[in-house]
């Protein structure tokens, strides 16, 4: 296979950099793969967002960044910026002079990956955009879902969970992800995409649609219930952007007696999303199985380090909107996750039965064929 043969020769070539080999040292706020004051002819950094969003940063992409990085031999540097531009800056200088020679980010705003990407490029150093895509900021490469699918999987969603309960005219309440988050607008696209017809012939009528800055998740419990109150609590569906957001809106259902009767989406297949839609108070989340999205940016990443060949790798291209310069791309399949599969999700390796099914759901796992 093609991937197998870049990364055995990255490995090649990077042992022959290396004297000292990557070491396991990791924590939340950063990990790399040389010992302090170690430098490196192929050496990545990588700059995750946030913890609070969402789990995946932690407990899925870095992980499996880690893997991938060590497995090819290459000199790797992961920090978190904790939802803090400055830090976000702060940690990219410190990458920058410590001798990257591939910066990969996922960005807090365009704004300030734009002006962290345009460093790393005035010195020479590749960029990727992982995940998000930095408006206006023209990495080499950008590795991601296809976000639109992402979107339309959710509107397809709570149309089958409304329909499934006999629902044919509904009042839908959007609640949207970070407005400085270029995939929030792609998801939100998607879903009024898939949404449009129902909403033309007058099926569904969409009630409240907002945003939720910086993805925060106590900010999203407020707003919903302030969609609640406004009208009189008749909302049949949310279109939750993500599994945080429809976790603060279940909790708002549930102080209303309406969870489990009000269809909510999700994304991200997390443990309490998935634990969610086990227990009925969440229709469906998206999975996004991360291990793929991280192998295929470190697969770049490995070879643009070590000077190998990057022309099959993403063979893709997506628009930037504000340059309107094409990116070339890696975008992967997103999937729909309801109650009758939430056994894809584990048996892929993503999190395990232990993790998602509580004493309080054994019954709900064993009725959904998970063991």
């Amino acid at each position: 296979m093609r991937r197998g043969k870049i990364l055995a020769t990255a490995a090649l070539a990077a042992s022959a950099l290396l004297v000292a080999g990557c070491s396991n040292d990791s924590d939340s706020e950063g990990g790399s793969g040389a010992s302090p004051g170690e430098s490196s002819a192929a050496k990545v950094g990588v700059i995750l967002p946030d913890s609070k969003s969402s789990a995946r940063w932690e407990t899925a992409d870095r992980k499996y960044l880690e893997e991938a990085f060590e497995a090819a031999g290459v000199d790797y540097d992961i920090q978190n910026a904790q939802g803090d531009k400055t830090q976000f800056q702060t940690i990219a200088d410190q990458m920058i002079t410590s001798g990257v020679n591939v910066l990969m980010i996922a960005n807090l705003d365009s704004g300030s990956g734009k002006a962290v990407l345009s460093k790393a490029q005035a010195q020479g150093i590749s960029t990727i955009d992982y995940d998000r895509l930095t408006l206006g900021g023209g990495a080499d490469f950008y590795v991601s879902f296809d976000n639109v699918a992402v979107g339309a999987l959710q509107g397809e969603g709570l149309q089958k969970c409304l329909t499934d309960a006999g629902t044919t005219t509904a009042n839908i309440a959007f609640l949207n992800g970070s407005p400085t988050d270029n995939n929030a607008t792609l998801f939100k696209q998607g879903a009024v995409e898939a949404l449009q017809s129902q909403v033309d012939s007058g099926a569904y009528t969409i009630v409240a649609d907002q945003a939720v800055p910086d993805w925060d998740n106590q900010q999203a419990g407020t707003i919903f219930e302030q969609m609640w109150t406004e009208q009189g609590g008749e909302i049949d569906g949310v279109l939750a952007a993500n599994d945080g957001l429809g976790n603060s809106t279940i909790a708002i259902l549930e102080k209303n007696g309406a969870n489990g009767t009000v269809p909510v989406t999700g994304q991200d297949a997390t443990d309490q999303g998935l634990q969610n839609v086990l227990a009925g108070d969440q229709c469906m989340t998206v999975y996004k199985a991360v291990k793929k999205e991280a192998d295929a940016a470190a697969e770049l990443a490995v070879a643009l380090a070590t000077g190998g060949d990057t022309s099959d790798l993403a063979t893709e291209t997506v628009t930037d909107t504000e340059s309107g310069e094409d990116v070339q791309s890696v975008l992967l399949e997103p999937q729909a996750i309801y109650f009758d599969n939430v056994k894809d999700v584990i048996d892929d390796g993503y999190t395990t039965v232990e993790n998602v099914c509580t004493a309080e759901l054994a019954d709900k796992c064993a009725e959904a064929g998970i063991s």
